[in-house]
């Protein structure tokens, strides 16, 4: 017989001869791995080994035939399994782990079926085999998904819900529901569109994921804040029966997010109380601003205080603007062109500007930098600022006093 190697010779008789070939050209080519064995239950000897046999654990059938089973590679099973089978003649497939010749372990489902000759009694035992190490990886696998599931949604945050195609939970669990009061699996049986017709962040989700959309949303439920995403799912033929939606309790989170938030408006707002304290904007006389100004100021602080001084000008009218430099250690080059264009700035508004207190050492800074202040009213110190400023507006007055009288006396 192709494929197989039997010993024939230990056949007591014709009619155990034609029972043991019809029976044989039945099985052994078929997709099964066969194995014939003759003796006691508890001493089998191989009589027969099938290519699928073969095929499955890498033996030939010169490497078996002949010798006890318990001696082979089938020997490394269960050793009960062989009596087991034999004791339960048609019974459920009984399955065991075999090494192959090359080291690697497969699984095969038994089932046995005595030989028996024209007498009843049992001649010969077939043991036929499937291989199931692919099913039973698979079921592993699935076993492995199953206790990793199980670990997600008894110990993370989460809430695990599945929907069939109308919008019924038909799964609703996960350590996330502690902090909603509602118990895993309340909500089997209710319609997620019914129970939520108020929240309609809640709705608008649903109805993109059955629309075939994946979504990420938050909403708010149960006291909750939760963070979702919710899955279409499809069937084999791949139409949407369904939706399953995982989400995360970020009460906590928002909560934090939300005093943060606080914490850097306050923070906000105090420096901008440190940086009207630092550059003050003070009226020293009608219609005269002054602004001293400390420390090192840079492009950034330059240009938060233009804008300041800008809008103190307009308001109140004034005609000059002094920048008091006397407190400032040092500038660059971008804070001194920030410096030329306030004073511009300044004109622009009908007034004028002028800088006082320059230090030597800033002033030594400007002059290396290359810096013109040609076009600029310079003065020693905030006195004598405040002095021009003064005579300035007096002589302006003096003279707008004597075009009236002498508009009058015409």
């Amino acid at each position: 017989m192709p494929g197989t190697v039997r010993r024939m010779d230990q056949l007591a008789g014709p009619d155990e001869l034609e029972t043991a070939t019809s029976y044989m050209n039945a099985v052994l080519n078929g997709p099964f791995i066969a194995v014939e064995c003759t003796g006691d239950v508890g001493a089998l000897e191989i009589a027969a080994w099938s290519a699928g046999a073969e095929r499955l654990l890498g033996y030939t059938g010169e490497e078996v035939i002949g010798r006890r089973l318990a001696d082979t590679a089938l020997g490394s099973a269960d050793v009960d399994l062989w009596r087991r089978l034999c004791d339960g003649e048609g019974g459920a497939p009984l399955s065991a782990e075999h090494r192959r010749k090359d080291g690697r372990v497969v699984a095969c489902a038994w089932v046995h079926e005595p030989m028996r000759g024209a007498d009843g009694q049992v001649v010969r035992r077939l043991f036929l085999g499937q291989d199931v190490t692919d099913r039973g990886r698979l079921a592993d696998a699935s076993r492995d998904d199953s206790i990793i599931l199980r670990a997600i949604l008894d110990h993370v945050p989460i809430a695990a819900c599945k929907y069939d195609r109308d919008g019924v939970f038909t799964h609703h669990d996960g350590k996330g529901l502690e902090n909603s009061g509602v118990e895993p699996g309340a909500l089997i049986g209710k319609n997620v569109f019914d129970l939520y017709e108020a929240n309609q962040a809640a709705v608008d989700g649903m109805r993109r994921v059955f629309a075939g959309e994946v979504v990420d949303n938050q909403v708010e439920a149960h006291g909750v804040t939760w963070r979702s995403w919710l899955l279409p799912i499809f069937d084999e033929r791949g139409a949407q029966n369904g939706a399953v939606s995982v989400t995360f309790d970020i009460t906590d989170v928002k909560r934090k997010e939300v005093e943060l938030q606080a914490r850097l408006d306050m923070i906000q707002a105090q420096q901008q109380v440190i940086r009207a304290l630092s550059t003050p904007i003070i009226e020293v006389w009608d219609r005269v601003l002054t602004l001293p100004m400390v420390g090192v100021v840079d492009s950034v602080r330059t240009s938060e205080v233009m804008d300041s001084l800008l809008d103190a000008i307009s308001t109140k009218g004034a005609r000059f603007a002094i920048l008091d430099l006397t407190g400032v250690d040092a500038v660059d080059t971008k804070t001194a062109s920030y410096l030329i264009e306030m004073v511009r700035a300044i004109r622009l508004l009908g007034a004028e500007g002028v800088i006082t207190g320059i230090r030597s050492n800033v002033a030594q800074t400007m002059i290396a930098l290359g810096v013109d202040l040609s076009g600029i009213i310079t003065m020693g110190n905030l006195r004598a600022g405040l002095k021009l400023c003064i005579q300035r507006m007096n002589r302006a007055d003096a003279a707008a006093a004597d075009g009236a009288r002498r508009a009058e006396a015409r």
